[in-house]
């Protein structure tokens, strides 16, 4: 592929709801272009954006995918972005490095969440939008249906810029309303013709809202507008493109990518409609060191820099980095600066790629993408820029994780190879988290859905780490709740010095304060020395817990009394001494077990909170609250067991039909209801028994 000037691209994501054929769509504009020879399908593998081993065998897109093209004499690339839920993170990254956003919705549905998330993100990063309805070829396809739902949703913004000829088995081409003029064909050959007579009408209403669109598009336009005089189809061509340009005008165009329909029309909106990447403006950042803003225009002379957006982790094909020059010119064999973190980064052979091909190349000019291999120190939404002229781009804003599992290691084998495949992971995927929780000694991934965590935990697999998914522990604690006295006595005689410790103990609830232990002692009952390991015995056992092995908390303890042997006393006597009383008073003084509450804040449309309330109060949770959160949706707030929460992300999602979204917090401890206690108690003894055999 020949090298484009910064004024001959265009960079450009298609974006929607799963299922809406956005892979298909990238296919088929692929094949109109002459990029490809033959187009591919999905369903059979074979689709040039989705060749991962994952997306191939579940038939869904998991990564942002590039595929550029060339179309009268500019270079395009294409962004395929996953539509799935889970994979939001691939659209916030694709949207920092593209000029506009073609969002495709199937005809025979209104557009659905992924649709609706993907045009609030592009909104506002103030990108301009047109909308492709795509499978105007399916059974109940209606394209007038889903113009007035974009209306309604989002304004007199929606501008059809074609209009169908037939549906379903009868569709066959479009009609540009701009031009007025009739396409109809497939692939390379479309003839151009009069509006068929049918399609007059109908032709003439749409082209009543395209010119009110045009005329919002520009100031001096709506004047003429309002006042009732007619726009000459020149004033119409700029109107729209202007509109484009600032968002105030999105084009509706349709087809079929399956049938090669209507790819032409939307190459050349691509091309005359949206924005060349120096017409966004200049680049801004921060200086690294000094935090001062920098600003260069967005032109091949200026000092470069460049955004990694993608990483891709491949056990067989090392790590390639994608990447947007947004100035001066990226040259293969050259070092580097990351200034996101300060370390040199050497460059070694620079590709252009659609889909898995490579193509090398000695030089990417600004506006353009491109990848590499082998970055050393460099992960997504980092900066690299010109050693003597540093400046920090503004990175990549992703949501935090909302679903966690646990991992267990098959083997001892796998235990050893899991940590640097999870770190490969991780460095590919800035979504994933994990951590090893100290409390319940479990490793946790953390991640946008279910989804999102199984294919994650295949790619661990790939890198040679056997693990299995399994439930998440929940850390309760366990207290007292009531005072109580008792004796701690350890005595063992086996021949030889013996071993004798013995204290008398007082326990009592300590509410919020946490552990205390309290010297009572008087007259040298038990020697000052023993007294530490007295207390060393207490923490041991406390960790053990009373009731089902969890860790014991708020709670005072008070030695008042005791004995000891001159000869068999010993600080381990007395630590067992410590322990043995705990268990027995603690037995006594009314164990209980808690759990932890968590605070947890839910932002839904207004018409699903009755619902997520009452899920929430069904989950034991007691709502603490609500608040408007703007543009149609509510904040609702409540306090909810962990235990509760564990699958909140699905359930939520549920819901809601994936409106909905929540943060989460710890917040405290509550005793758990005695049912569910019971339950908890007799598992750890099973579990207990088990362990024993």
């Amino acid at each position: 592929m020949k090298s484009y000037g910064i004024n001959a691209i265009r960079n450009v994501g298609l974006f929607g709801h799963q299922g809406a054929g956005k892979t298909s769509l990238a296919e088929a504009l692929l094949y109109s272009a002459n990029a490809l020879d033959r187009l591919g399908r999905v369903d059979d593998g074979t689709a040039t954006c989705d060749f991962d081993p994952e997306e191939q065998k579940r038939r869904i897109s998991i990564n942002v995918a590039l595929a550029p093209c060339e179309w009268h004499g500019t270079k395009i690339n294409i962004l395929d972005v996953p539509g799935y839920l889970d994979f939001q993170g691939e659209v916030q990254s694709a949207l920092r490095v593209v000029e506009a956003a073609i969002l495709v919705t199937p005809a025979q549905n209104t557009p659905e969440v992924g649709f609706d998330l993907a045009w609030e993100l592009a909104a506002e990063a103030n990108l301009p939008r047109a909308v492709f309805v795509n499978k105007m070829d399916r059974e109940n396809a209606d394209f007038g249906q889903v113009v007035q739902t974009l209306r309604q949703r989002y304004g007199n913004s929606i501008a059809p810029f074609q209009l169908p000829i037939g549906s379903a088995d009868t569709f066959r081409g479009v009609i540009d309303i701009v031009e007025m003029k009739a396409f109809i064909g497939s692939g390379k050959e479309v003839a151009c013709s009069d509006i068929p007579p049918d399609y007059q009408e109908e032709a003439e209403r749409y082209r009543e809202l395209l010119i009110e669109s045009a005329a919002e598009g520009d100031d001096e336009l709506l004047e003429k507008f309002l006042n009732g005089e007619e726009l000459t189809h020149d004033e119409i061509v700029r109107g729209l493109h202007e509109g484009v340009d600032d968002g105030k005008v999105v084009p509706v165009l349709c087809g079929s990518a399956s049938k090669d329909i209507g790819m032409t029309d939307l190459l050349d909106i691509v091309v005359h409609e949206f924005p060349n990447p120096t017409e966004v403006g200049k680049i801004h950042g921060t200086h690294p060191q000094t935090g001062a803003e920098e600003v260069r225009p967005a032109t091949d002379t200026a000092p470069l820099s460049a955004i990694v957006f993608k990483t891709i982790a491949d056990p067989f094909l090392g790590t390639l980095s994608y990447f947007r020059v947004m100035s001066g010119v990226l040259k293969a064999g050259t070092t580097l600066l990351n200034a996101s973190h300060g370390k040199e980064e050497r460059i070694g052979q620079i590709y252009y790629a659609r889909g898995k091909q490579q193509e090398a190349t000695s030089e990417i000019h600004a506006g353009d993408i491109g990848v590499t291999a082998k970055l050393a120190d460099t992960h997504t939404g980092e900066t690299l820029c010109d050693l003597a002229k540093p400046i920090v781009l503004d990175g990549i804003a992703l949501n935090e994780p909302i679903f966690s599992v646990a991992v267990v290691a098959k083997t001892k084998v796998d235990e050893d190879k899991m940590g640097p495949a999870l770190h490969r992971v991780v460095a590919s995927d800035p979504t994933f988290h994990y951590h090893r929780d100290p409390e319940t000694a479990q490793t946790i991934l953390s991640g946008a859905g279910e989804t999102h965590l199984n294919i994650v935990i295949e790619r661990i697999k790939h890198f040679g780490a056997n693990v299995e998914a399994v439930p998440v522990k929940v850390p309760y604690r366990e207290t007292i709740q009531t005072k109580a006295e008792g004796q701690g006595r350890h005595k063992k005689q086996s021949g030889g010095r013996g071993q004798f410790g013995d204290c008398w103990l007082r326990m009592e609830p300590n509410t919020g304060s946490g552990f205390e232990f309290v010297d009572a002692i008087v007259g040298g009952s038990v020697p000052r020395q023993y007294l530490p390991a007295i207390e060393k015995g207490i923490r041991q056992a406390m960790e053990g817990g009373i009731l089902a092995g969890y860790p014991v908390i708020d709670v005072k303890v008070t030695c008042y009394d005791g004995s000891y042997h001159t000869v068999d006393s010993s600080e381990a006597a007395f630590i067992m001494a410590g322990i043995n009383g705990f268990h027995a008073v603690a037995e006594k003084a009314r164990p209980s077990l808690l759990e932890p509450i968590i605070q947890v804040e839910v932002v839904v449309p207004e018409a699903m909170m009755g619902d997520v309330m009452s899920d929430l109060t069904n989950k034991r949770g007691r709502i603490v609250g609500t608040d408007s959160a703007g543009k149609g949706k509510t904040v609702l707030k409540a306090n909810v067991p962990h235990a509760e929460m564990l699958r909140y992300a699905i359930d939520l999602r549920s819901l809601s039909r994936g409106r909905g979204t929540f943060k989460t917090q710890p917040s405290h401890y509550e005793e758990v209801p005695a049912h569910i206690a019971q339950e908890i108690i007799a598992n750890h003894k099973k579990e207990r028994e088990a362990g024993e055999h």
